[in-house]
């Protein structure tokens, strides 16, 4: 009887010990050979992708990286510190995807979904991959459409059109990050939703950002995702393409996006981070030979969709950090070559006091034009002329040497131009009230007025424009030309009331 029973409890032993034998085996269980700052390498999963979702013990989630004829190159998104070689590790069989929801909005959440904001977490039904294939061609419309910063002198000299990838570069503290802040404060009357997408930004810099966003209301039209300096360089690698994949998912929807990746420079240092522990071959400077893939494949999701896709846009603002204005440095160069445009912040333009501090000579804009309204685009010509010559002809007015009427006449107005092209943080202006100062400008209305009397100049022409011309202004955002006789009224009206103020 004892032996009956005996033999009976050993068949279910044996009979437990394949379920778990077979439920591990169909789950596919690995074991880490070895660990190291952030990275791992494991044996066995020969079905495993690339991409894919591993699960380690105490809920620790790591991203396939590498795929080897023996082992498996892995990076953690969450802390490994308690892991160790011996460690086991089961596949999800499910590629790193996040969720994507219109209940996103105003939330702050970091690459894999998870909520920040202590608003609770994010329910969703559908859930996207983050790496996703680029729109093709035949499903893309030409950028015909200006997405205005509200700063004068990008919206004048390097327009921006919705579904550019317009790049902002400079030295540290230069004012990269506050560009790309007054470009969302100005989207807060349109319908434009905007991606803030911080990489390895120091947890106090990105408070910051949220409190600004908070304080001009804007943060209900806007996501913030954040991979910190503090998380791990997987976090910091997949941050830009959780946040892409987010913005595609509203623009799908016929939707207009703004994103902006908060650097470029900081993703280009975690890939290389993970790619050096993962042993893959430096190439030059000692950045992986395909950082300029990494790059290239997250930019060109940017794009405006024909109306048959929904007709929505994405555009997107990369910023990357110089040292000592080196823009011909390895990772300026790739993503130069990769935009429609650059916006070069000079540092010495900064500490002279001329904020934003944009150097004229070395941006460009090779999309934006065609997408400025008409009236605007009929104003930039003359201005980039004087403003060129002025920046030649200043250099030689230093040496006291006498000059002609017209030379002075010309460095006048380029004085006149540099002044109201500064522009204060938090401060973007309406595009009709850049149209009716430019245009005053242009005719030399603030020709010869010092710093003060310039900024209380351009304040009375843009009070005008929302009184007296409030009828023009709708014509010009309907893209009418502004004909000479009301141009003449608009300057008459300009000069009379700069006169009655006692600026002129």
């Amino acid at each position: 009887m004892f032996k009956k029973a005996s033999e009976k409890a050993m068949n279910v032993i044996e009979a437990s010990s394949k379920k778990t034998k077979a439920k591990l085996k169909s789950q596919e269980v690995s074991e880490i050979q070895s660990i190291s700052a952030g990275t791992a390498i494991l044996t066995g999963l020969s079905g495993v992708k690339m991409d894919e979702m591993l699960l380690f013990p105490g809920n620790v989630s790591g991203l396939v990286q590498t795929l080897s004829e023996d082992s498996v190159g892995v990076v953690f998104l969450d802390n490994p510190d308690h892991l160790k070689a011996g460690d086991k590790a089961i596949r999800t069989k499910r590629i790193l995807d996040i969720p994507v929801t219109n209940d996103l909005l105003g939330r702050v959440i970091d690459p894999v979904g998870k909520a920040l904001d202590g608003k609770g977490s994010i329910s969703s039904k559908e859930r996207r991959p983050i790496e996703r294939e680029a729109y093709a061609i035949m499903d893309r419309a030409p950028v015909d459409q200006p997405l205005q910063t509200g700063l004068k002198a990008i919206d004048s000299f390097t327009p921006i059109g919705k579904g550019q990838r317009e790049l902002i570069l400079g030295d540290r503290q230069t004012g990269k990050t506050a560009i790309a802040l007054d470009t969302i404060i100005n989207q807060k009357e349109t319908n434009v939703i905007s991606i803030y997408c911080a990489i390895g930004q120091q947890a106090s810099s990105v408070a910051r950002v949220i409190a600004d966003l908070k304080k001009h209301d804007v943060m209900r039209n806007c996501i913030v995702v954040v991979a910190s300096g503090e998380d791990q360089a997987g976090m910091q690698y997949i941050a830009p393409y959780a946040a892409t994949t987010i913005g595609e998912f509203f623009m799908e929807q016929g939707k207009d996006v703004l994103i902006v990746y908060d650097d470029l420079t900081n993703h280009a240092r975690a890939y290389r981070q993970m790619s050096l522990l993962l042993r893959r071959p430096p190439g030059r400077e000692a950045f992986p030979g395909d950082i300029f893939y990494i790059h290239s494949r997250l930019l060109e999701r940017s794009t405006h969709l024909v109306k048959k896709r929904g007709g929505g846009s994405l555009t997107a603002l990369p910023i990357v950090s110089t040292e000592a204005g080196n823009i011909s440095a390895y990772i300026p160069t790739n993503i130069i070559s990769i935009t429609d445009g650059q916006i070069y912040l000079s540092a010495s333009l900064f500490q002279k006091g001329i904020m934003p501090a944009i150097d004229t000579g070395r941006s460009v804009s090779r999309v934006g034009g065609d997408a400025q309204l008409p009236a605007y685009r009929s104003l930039v010509g003359p201005l980039k002329l004087f403003y060129s010559q002025f920046e030649e002809l200043e250099s030689f007015s230093k040496f006291g040497t006498q000059m002609d009427s017209e030379t002075l006449e010309r460095l006048n107005r380029g004085r006149a131009i540099r002044t109201v092209m500064e522009q204060r943080q938090f401060k973007p202006m309406k595009v009709t009230d850049q149209i009716a100062i430019l245009m005053a400008t242009n005719e030399g209305l603030l020709d010869g007025l010092d710093k003060e009397r310039n900024i209380k100049a351009q304040e009375i022409i843009s009070s005008l424009m929302n009184t007296d011309f409030k009828k023009l202004t709708q014509k010009i955002l309907q893209c009418q030309k502004i004909d000479d006789e009301t141009k003449q009224k608009m300057l008459s009206s300009f000069k009379q009331a700069l006169k009655r103020e006692k600026v002129l």
